[in-house]
């Protein structure tokens, strides 16, 4: 089967690419992928696929029956991309880099997927269990996951098995790590700098609000981490700052870590609005942590997934921790992995590139990674 899988691969290089580049240059801003769920749509339609949908979160879903168990494997690769270009992507090539924002997060991964779906298309009589696959939306950032939690709401009462093609081959996530983030934002009064001195000013409660974030206490049961990744606000330099606000998260892949992280963040909150302070705080987005950690049969599983890669890659895969789509079946008790298929740097960055002479074995990777599911 591997010499199979191998020349499969190697007859749809080409192919691969020149989708690469097509769908590469697509905007696909975080809830906002109508332009390339479209295209998808009509690439699996054109290529066999009878029933492709669409639904409400710009997730495009095609999903192949085994009569014989309606369980699910499910497959998926996001189709956003980090940056809020409206317009034709920028992309260039030089030998084999190709470079483009979003063009190995998540694109090329991606296009392995779709190689894996044609693969699958002329094998559907050997499953053992039914496939999804899956090009969701709003993985990215502020799309907090959403496409996925769409996704296992309405169908993951079937899905036992969970890939999330993302990232660098080499890499298997088996770990979620969980985030909160929040706009925390302070008003005062506020007044002219000479006369009105000694009025609150919204930069200095924020000051000291983040001083008392970075001396709380962390968890210790796992790593956990904090970050005050942006602050704005004030207006003029001899006016009183009446409004501040910030943008603040904590991580950990502990549930419990993040439930602690959450109620510190409500005391040192609770604290300034007991002293009259008008302290406002939102929530942004929630990504949960693991609920897997001591499962011995989801380590198997996933060791057996590690070792189905090396086949195909000569070097040996690593597991860690991440936040991906996995983030939320492996929050759910669902196996899930999330596995990188291609080579490429400079994720989330506009010089992000991705290494063409590695589609092959990306597309090799996905389709064994589908071959454990068959007959």
């Amino acid at each position: 089967m591997k010499d199979q899988i191998r020349q499969f691969a190697k007859e749809h290089e080409e192919e691969a690419i020149q989708l690469l580049k097509e769908i590469g240059k697509i905007p696909s801003p975080s809830h906002h992928e109508e332009k390339r769920a479209a295209y998808l749509k009509q690439w699996f339609i054109k290529n066999g696929f009878e029933q492709c949908m669409i639904d409400d979160m710009n997730n495009v879903i095609v999903e192949i029956p085994c009569p014989q168990n309606p369980d699910i494997v499910l497959f998926m690769a996001h189709i956003d991309v980090v940056f809020d270009d409206e317009t034709e992507l920028p992309m260039h090539q030089e030998g084999s880099i190709l470079h483009a924002p979003g063009i190995g997060d998540d694109t090329a991964n991606l296009v392995c997927m779709l190689m894996m779906a044609k693969w699958l298309l002329k094998n559907k009589d050997r499953l053992k269990m039914s496939v999804m696959i899956v090009c969701d939306a709003c993985e990215e950032g502020l799309g907090n996951l959403d496409g996925c939690k769409n996704i296992m709401k309405n169908h993951g009462d079937r899905i036992k098995y969970f890939y999330s093609l993302d990232g660098n081959i080499g890499y298997c996530v088996n770990d979620a790590v969980g985030s909160h983030r929040y706009e925390i934002t302070v008003h005062t009064q506020g007044g002219h700098s000479y006369s009105d001195f000694g009025n609150d000013n919204a930069i200095h409660i924020a000051s000291k609000l983040i001083c008392d974030l970075y001396n709380q206490p962390l968890p210790e049961e796992e790593r956990t981490t904090f970050n005050a990744g942006k602050i704005s606000g004030g207006s003029t330099i001899n006016s009183i700052a009446q409004s501040v606000s910030l943008l603040y998260e904590y991580r950990s892949s502990n549930e419990a870590c993040l439930q602690k992280m959450k109620e510190q963040l409500s005391a040192i909150i609770r604290k300034y609005t007991d002293e009259g302070k008008d302290i406002k705080i939102h929530l942004l987005g929630e990504r949960p942590g693991s609920v897997m950690q001591g499962n011995a049969d989801f380590d198997a599983w996933t060791e057996k997934n590690m070792r189905t890669v090396e086949q195909y890659y000569e070097n040996p895969i690593q597991a860690k921790a991440s936040s991906t789509d996995a983030n939320i079946p492996l929050s759910k008790g669902v196996f899930a992995n999330t596995i990188g298929t291609i080579y490429g740097k400079g994720a989330h960055t506009r010089e992000e590139w991705m290494d063409l002479s590695s589609i092959c074995t990306g597309i090799q990777v996905a389709v064994a990674l589908l071959e454990q599911y068959m007959k």
